[in-house]
Formats: structure tokens, C-alpha cells, sequence
């Protein structure tokens, strides 16, 4: 009996015009996160591939010699997508270039409906240097408080450092955490989920804005149990994925960013293995290990 794919993440990166969308797509591009990546981007004319990283290159796609693939959205969203998840060779994370005037969570939506993808979260960038004059303007304020506020992460650009009046607006108007692009060495963790090998870092102080906690084991779930105990984990896990086994001969595939949280049938895995992630500032891994150690009752 052939085994169904499991679905493909799919990340939207949003944020009005000029925030820095593209530049950040650039820095994930040439991260050695590892991962086979495909982006669904607006515009070629706007990335700036590293030649040692170019590929190959046709009208509507750009290979990567990381394994990373550019494609062109065209007019339709959703046909792009089907001819991603139609390939022989899926990717193992989707990204999508949500454009300045687009609504992410629209576009967000498309990996709720599609039994193929698996939501993976809007990451919202915001022009910290023009925001609050930006936002004060009638005619896009509700536009771009939308953007804001569907985030499940925010990266503010073009700022050292976030002043009262920026953190207080962007406090307001989501509670998603806030990291400076400035201060990131890696964006990976913030837009895939996963942080760099030890020995790809690029410094010391590369873990330093993020915190892992991870577990193997031999334990079982039926799937209400599971749902239950990841109901009431600690606030500061931002991210969580991995597979669980389950208590009959189908386990589970956890998928968690933000508040969204998806427990999807899977074969059978050897063991349990789970890894989360969260911001330095909000995330103690003794925390997140007490709490999978208490008893399911």
C-alpha cells in the first residue's frame, strides 16, 4: 500500500510596501538551513541570487544549488501551488511572498483548505523606521494593522532598536513576538521553524535570540490525549513539530506556530520525537520539559 505524503508547510511572509520582504528572502535564501525550499515570489527583478548559488534559470524559475527553487506566482495563487504539490519531487517547506498591498491571512487560508499543505505560520515585516507615520495614514492604516495583526511573528527592519512608541503601536495591535533583522544571525528559526547546525553558525552568539527543547521517547498517545497535552503548553513555545507515536498503528504528525496548533494521522514512527522553539526572552526549555513530564492523568 503506497504512503500519502504528509502535507507541505507553508509559510507567508507579509508587510506593506518597501518593509523588506525581498531582503529577508535573500538572507533565508543563502542560510544553510538545509532544507529543500520552494518560494512563491511576485517578482525575479527584485531577488538578488548569489551567483554561487544560481543554478539554472528560466522565465518563471530559478534552481538554487541548495536545492532552494524560486517560482513566480503568476495571476493565480492557488494554480501555482497545485503545480508544486503536482511535482514529483516535493519541497519541504513552501514560502510565499505575500505582496505589500495582499492580506496574509487570506493567503494563509489557502493552507487551512488544502488537505496537502500544513499551515506554517504568517511572519509579518515591518518597516520600523516608517511604521508610525505609515500607519497614521487613513487610507492604509486598516491595511496594514491587518497585516500586523494576523502575524504569528513579526521582524521589524531598518531600526537598531524598537522605540516606545513602536513597540507600544505594534503591542497594540498583535501579541505576536517581535525580533530585530539587525540583531538575527539566522532568520530560518523565525520563518521555516528550524535553526541552524552547531557547526554552521555564523558565531558564537548565533543561538542567542532563540532556545530549543527537544525529546525523544517511547511514549504513546491516542490522538485526544495529545490534543489535550499541547493544549495547555507554556506560552513561550513559538514553534513545535515533530511525530508522535500513537496508541494503535497510525502516529501522529505535530505541527504548532503561534496559536495554531494541527495534529495530522501519520504512519507509525519509531519513537516520539518533538523539538520546539521560541525566543530567548520567552522560552525556558526546564519549563517546557516540566510540562511534557507531567502525567496525563
Amino acid at each position: 500500500m503506497s504512503v500519502q505524503p504528509l502535507p507541505l508547510p507553508m509559510t507567508v511572509i507579509g508587510g506593506y510596501l518597501g518593509a523588506g520582504k525581498t531582503t529577508l528572502i535573500n538572507r533565508l535564501l543563502s542560510e544553510p538551513h538545509g532544507l529543500r525550499l520552494t518560494l512563491l515570489v511576485n517578482d525575479f527583478g527584485a531577488i538578488n541570487i548569489d551567483a554561487d548559488l544560481l543554478a539554472s534559470a528560466s522565465d518563471d524559475t530559478i534552481e538554487l544549488t541548495n536545492g532552494c527553487v524560486c517560482c513566480t506566482m503568476g495571476a493565480d495563487l492557488f494554480m501555482a501551488i497545485g503545480d508544486i504539490l503536482d511535482r514529483p519531487e516535493r519541497p519541504e517547506h513552501l514560502i510565499v511572498e505575500a505582496s505589500g498591498i495582499a492580506d496574509p491571512a487570506s493567503i494563509a487560508r489557502a493552507a487551512i483548505a488544502e488537505p496537502d499543505l500544513a499551515y506554517g505560520g504568517i511572519v509579518t515585516v515591518v518597516d520600523g523606521m516608517n511604521y508610525c507615520q505609515t500607519v497614521s495614514d487613513p487610507l492604509v492604516s486598516a491595511q496594514i494593522e491587518a497585516q500586523v495583526r494576523c502575524a504569528d511573528y513579526m521582524l521589524v527592519t531598518k531600526v537598531d532598536a524598537l522605540s516606545e512608541t513602536l513597540h507600544g503601536l505594534l503591542r497594540a495591535q498583535s501579541g505576536a513576538p517581535i525580533s530585530l533583522t539587525s540583531d538575527l544571525n539566522q532568520i530560518a528559526p523565525v520563518v521555516i521553524g528550524t535553526l541552524l547546525a552547531p557547526d554552521k553558525l555564523p558565531s558564537p552568539s548565533g543561538h542567542g535570540h532563540f532556545q530549543r527543547w527537544n525529546m525523544h521517547s517511547a511514549e504513546c498517545f491516542s490522538r485526544e490525549a495529545l490534543q489535550q497535552k499541547l493544549s495547555t503548553r507554556p506560552e513561550g513555545v513559538f514553534r513545535m513539530k515533530g511525530k508522535v507515536r500513537g496508541m494503535e498503528d497510525t502516529g501522529f504528525l505535530v505541527q504548532i506556530v503561534g496559536a495554531h496548533c494541527e495534529v495530522i494521522a501519520s504512519p507509525q514512527p519509531d519513537r516520539t520525537a518533538l523539538v520546539a522553539i521560541g525566543p530567548a526572552a520567552g522560552f525556558s526549555q526546564q519549563t517546557v520539559e516540566d510540562w511534557w513530564q507531567q502525567s496525563q492523568g
